[in-house]
């Protein structure tokens, strides 16, 4: 019997051969007609990890799997020989798993079917970053920004929002049909196994899936995480008005109590205040995506439709959209263009777009006239270390 690196470099040596973006093997929760529901990954590899890959796919060869490197996204079923041809070739590993996590993987995934015969396992593939054409895609993409393996907008999620199924999710991470619960609502009922259903949607929670990876991070209500948010060591996600949502997320240190929407990047050092809202591409954007700087102050309840750079600070219950008709002083022109050289303050009104991503802005509301107006911030925005 060959060991796993020979098979490896057999299996690489086809002409065929491409090194997979990213695969992982999932545990399925299905529907009764067996179509899939949702994904549990357990090990992510990105970039990585070929040997095992090798392995795998020459496991699903040798079982009569037709394997296609061609495709953007092979998914394949796993059963009892399949995990058996794959992990044979591992043997010499069996003695440290802690330190194999894909052999881990595999083995567990043998132990469950042997155990419980209706467990199903798949192997996903991704061959380039291609839209998802699958449930098991799209979830290995959303594990790849929350496990932060990539950052909001590095990874094709198009279509994803129409591919998953609207689905109740119980108190455990547990997903629903909603046909299933109409249909079997009475048996459900008058035998007491109806699940206590807590929210209906296409995604499941961040935490019903991710362990995060630092002590440092927290996350206090988790209804206010959808998997597919990238959150960075030392988030700290406060309850009430705040939310994070798929393919959006911190790229640092942030205190979140606002609005963070999809396909926002939100930079180390920034808080985001109680009710703050960062439009993503969808609402008021016209298909531009924001990214907050470092170090940056969003105001409780205020609106942000623009990137900003670093250093920048929206008043509370101000809101800056791309058409917002700001005003800027001739002194703080002139301030302002000493830390962007780039940028020619040559007016007096500028709307919100021609000033995005600049950095130093503060952007407030005259009191008395209700303009917007913008000066050089000269604040420190700094998080309290006792929070974070």
């Amino acid at each position: 019997m060959k060991d796993f690196n020979e098979i490896a470099k057999d299996i690489k040596a086809l002409s065929t051969w491409r090194d997979p973006l990213a695969f992982s093997i999932a545990r399925i929760t299905p529907n009764d007609d067996g179509k899939t529901l949702c994904a549990n990954f357990a090990e992510i590899n990105y970039k990585s990890s070929f040997v095992s890959a090798g392995v795998i796919i020459n496991a699903l060869m040798k079982n009569g799997v037709s394997f296609d490197f061609s495709q953007s996204e092979v998914v394949a079923l796993l059963d009892k020989n399949i995990l058996k041809d794959a992990l044979h070739p591992f043997e010499s590993l069996f003695d440290e798993l802690d330190k194999h996590a894909n052999v881990r993987a595999l083995k567990v995934a043998l132990d469950e079917i042997k155990e419980h015969k209706k467990a199903i396992f798949k192997a996903v593939f991704l061959f380039d970053d291609s839209a998802p054409q699958s449930i098991e895609s799209v979830y290995l993409k959303l594990y790849l920004l929350s496990k932060n393996f990539v950052k909001p907008r590095e990874i094709n999620l198009d279509g994803a929002f129409k591919i998953l199924p609207n689905l109740a999710w119980d108190e455990h991470g547990r997903p629903y049909e909603l046909e299933y619960l109409r249909k079997n609502e009475i048996e459900l009922k008058m035998r007491g196994k109806y699940p206590n259903i807590a929210f209906i949607d296409k995604f499941p929670r961040f935490l019903s899936h991710i362990v995060p990876s630092s002590d440092t991070t927290r996350i206090l209500d988790s209804a206010k995480v959808r998997l597919g948010a990238h959150i960075a060591s030392g988030t700290v996600v406060m309850p009430g008005a705040s939310y994070i949502n798929f393919n959006s997320g911190t790229l640092g240190s942030v205190m979140v109590e606002g609005r963070i929407s999809s396909s926002v990047r939100v930079g180390e050092g920034s808080d985001i205040g109680g009710g703050a809202s960062i439009l993503g591409v969808l609402s008021g954007t016209n298909g531009n995506p924001i990214s907050i700087g470092e170090r940056c102050l969003l105001g409780a309840n205020s609106v942000t439709g623009i990137p900003l750079g670093d250093d920048c600070i929206v008043d509370a219950g101000v809101a800056v959209l791309e058409g917002t008709k700001i005003f800027i002083s001739e002194e703080n022109r002139q301030k302002l263009a000493k830390i962007n050289p780039n940028f020619n303050f040559n007016a007096t009104i500028y709307k919100g777009r021609e000033l995005a991503g600049l950095n130093g802005l503060h952007l407030r509301q005259d009191s008395q006239s209700g303009q917007i107006i913008c000066a050089l911030s000269i604040k420190a925005v700094k998080l309290n270390e006792n929070l974070h």
